[in-house]
Parts: C-alpha cells; sequence; structure tokens
C-alpha cells in the first residue's frame, strides 16, 4: 500500500506541475502575439533609418563627419547584454551569456570589457566576473521608447566622451516563436557605408543641410536601434518560454499517464494478492 501511496502523491504533484506549465504557455502565447506585432512593424521603420544615417554618415568627411562616427583604436569595449528578468524560458538566457563570453574570450580577448546589462539574468553571471557600469532590469518593467532613449542617451555618452571605443549589443533576434538568434550589433561607433552603396543618396536634396540633418537624426536612430533590439529580445523571451512550456506540458502529460498505468497495475496486483489471500484462506478453514 506504502507504494500505491508513494504513485497516488507523484500523480497529483505532476498534474499540479502540468497545469501550471499550462497555464505559462497560455499567458506567453498571448504577450507573443503582441510583441510579435510591435516588432514585425518596427523593424522595417529601423532597419531602413539605420541604414539612411549610415550611408549620409559616410558621405561627410573632416569637420563634418559626426562624433558617433568616429572611428578609433579598440582598447576599451562596452557591450550591451540584453536577457530577460526571468527563468522558465529554455536555453533563452544562457545563450545570450554564451554569446557574450565568446566576445570576450575571442574576438577581444586582452582589451577592457566592460558591461551594460539588461536582464537579471545575464546580471547575475556577468557581475561575477566582469565590471557591470550600469544595470537596467527594471526598464522590462515598462518597456517603452522614453526609457530606452533614456538608456541610449548614457551609452551615446559613453563612446563621446572617450569612456569607450566601441560599443555593442547582444540579444536574441527573433525569428519565430520557436526560434531565435543570438545577435551582436556594433551600436557605436556608426558603420561607414563603403564602396558603390555610398552614392546611393547622392540625388537626394536636403533642408537645411546634409550635416544639421544627420546630427538631428542619428541620436533617433540610436535610440530606435536600441529600441528594436529591445523589443526583439521581449518576442523572442515570450516565444521561448511558450515553446519552453509547451514541451514542458507534454512531457508531465507523458509522465502523468505513465505513472497512471504503474498506479493501476499495482492496484490490481493488490487486489489479486489480496484475493489469493482471501481464497486461501478459506482453503485452509475447509481444510
Amino acid at each position: 500500500m506504502a507504494n500505491l501511496k508513494e504513485l497516488r502523491s507523484r500523480i497529483t504533484s505532476v498534474s499540479s506541475t502540468m497545469q501550471i506549465t499550462s497555464a505559462m504557455k497560455m499567458v506567453s502565447a498571448a504577450k507573443l502575439n503582441k510583441a510579435q506585432m510591435a516588432i514585425t512593424a518596427m523593424r522595417p521603420y529601423a532597419d531602413k533609418l539605420t541604414e539612411l544615417l549610415q550611408s549620409l554618415s559616410s558621405s561627410l568627411e573632416g569637420d563634418s563627419a559626426s562624433a558617433y562616427a568616429e572611428q578609433r583604436e579598440v582598447n576599451k569595449v562596452l557591450v550591451v547584454a540584453i536577457a530577460s528578468n526571468r527563468g522558465l524560458a529554455g536555453a533563452f538566457n544562457s545563450n545570450i551569456v554564451k554569446g557574450v563570453r565568446e566576445l570576450y574570450e575571442n574576438e577581444y580577448a586582452g582589451k577592457q570589457v566592460d558591461f551594460v546589462t539588461i536582464g537579471k539574468k545575464v546580471n547575475d553571471v556577468v557581475s561575477k566576473t566582469h565590471t557591470v557600469v550600469a544595470n537596467k532590469s527594471e526598464v522590462f518593467d515598462d518597456l517603452t521608447f522614453t526609457n530606452v532613449a533614456a538608456i541610449a542617451e548614457e551609452l551615446m555618452q559613453f563612446f563621446t566622451s572617450g569612456a569607450y571605443d566601441k560599443i555593442v549589443i547582444v540579444y536574441n533576434k527573433f525569428r519565430n516563436a520557436a526560434s531565435q538568434d543570438v545577435t551582436t550589433e556594433q551600436f557605436l561607433p556608426i558603420i561607414p557605408i563603403t564602396g558603390d552603396d555610398a552614392d546611393v543618396n547622392l540625388d537626394y536634396l536636403f533642408e537645411p543641410s546634409k550635416e544639421e540633418i544627420v546630427e538631428q537624426l542619428i541620436p533617433k536612430s540610436l535610440k530606435t536601434q536600441l529600441y528594436k533590439a529591445l523589443r526583439d529580445s521581449f518576442a523572442s523571451e515570450h516565444g521561448a518560454r511558450m515553446t519552453a512550456m509547451h514541451k514542458a506540458t507534454d512531457n508531465a502529460t507523458e509522465l502523468r499517464d505513465a505513472l497512471k498505468l504503474s498506479y493501476n497495475k499495482a492496484r490490481q496486483a493488490s487486489i489479486t494478492n489480496e484475493i489469493l489471500e482471501i481464497v486461501g484462506g478459506a482453503e485452509a478453514l475447509n481444510n
């Protein structure tokens, strides 16, 4: 009977877990739908704005060149690592940790690498081995363009002041609910467009002037780039969590069914043994 009691307890426990994972899956699916629409609508605008300003910046020379496009020898690198504040999202957070580890161990080996973390999970890991100059995990509590713009302004100040020679963003780029790509984007300095693509905007007429337009739009473009990365990561998080909870629910269902089968077999064996004992006792009395 102790075995049956243990099986009943495990069945109850697995069933409760299955209900929780199923509920989390539905919540993430609802949030994913909204987040996916937001990033799908924003991505073409952000990409085109970045492309336009890269082209304009590459056409400015000498004193007219933007401070945000200044190319320096890279000795100090600031990595903006974007993950999430919560777990239960499969490999979502661990992939970001792996991505930033590859950067400071390979591409930026021997250089000073500091971090701005957005997401408690990546901050908990990175802060143990590297300097975290700022933790902006609270931005996920209210993910608006205004709040993200304030972070982007700090990053721009880090670059223009000379505190860092290069700033890159590492985040999960949303592809679909089941797939996210760890992406590393250069935030500053602005990457100039070279070759034939640099002449794509020669037929444009600028008013008041190309220099003034670039200086006004570059900060907006950088804020938009960071906001897009956060929106991408936000949608990826819910996609990863929905997929993880879907798999967890399926696994819990299989385990529950297997436990129920074991319980029924054990119960049947127990009943059979009891019947045999009763029959054996009756025969003993008759003899």
